[in-house]
């Protein structure tokens, strides 16, 4: 895996990146209740188009995006006004190429946001999931994130939307 950069990414590749982001959940349509995929279908592309501040970091392989992630600043709503009170730099929408799965890049792109949150001076960082990402919550829970239920939110029709928080002073 010595061969896989994790960047900044570039204003050019925001549509590579919403390419590939949509093509890594897009399983979840097959996993989902109608209603439910339909929610978070509509929470990734409000995402992808959104002007609120977030750092957008790329893993790259032989020239080629193979890994996303985005890191929202402690201020920012990244759910819009479905989550209040949420203190900590939030990560959202994880996603590694198909192709290139169970190599660990999701794994490499979540260090590298707990790495800028911790040098940003963060004491935590937190992120939301929900019980059909059954992949990415046993990732989450190993790299030592815990459940923060008071930050669960449930759109309408669609499934809960479970918060994770990682205590960074550790």
């Amino acid at each position: 895996m010595a061969d896989v950069i994790i960047r900044d990414a570039r204003p050019d590749e925001l549509a590579a990146i919403a390419e590939l982001t949509r093509l890594a959940y897009r399983e979840y349509a097959t996993i989902m209740t109608p209603a439910a995929w339909a929610g978070l279908s509509s929470a990734i592309e409000s995402a992808l188009i959104s002007n609120e501040p977030v750092q957008r970091i790329v893993a790259e392989e032989n020239g080629r995006i193979v890994g996303s992630a985005m890191l929202y600043p402690p201020a920012a709503k990244a759910y819009g006004d479905d989550v209040h009170g949420v203190s900590w730099p939030e990560l959202r929408l994880v996603s590694t190429a198909p192709h290139a799965r169970r190599r660990g890049i999701a794994r490499r792109l979540v260090e590298e946001c707990v790495r800028r949150a911790r040098a940003a001076g963060a004491a935590e960082i937190g992120l939301h999931t929900s019980h059909s990402m059954q992949a990415a919550m046993r990732m989450y829970r190993a790299m030592g994130f815990e459940r923060a239920p008071e930050h669960d939110f449930q759109p309408p029709g669609a499934e809960l939307v479970e918060a994770y928080r990682l205590d960074l002073r550790a």
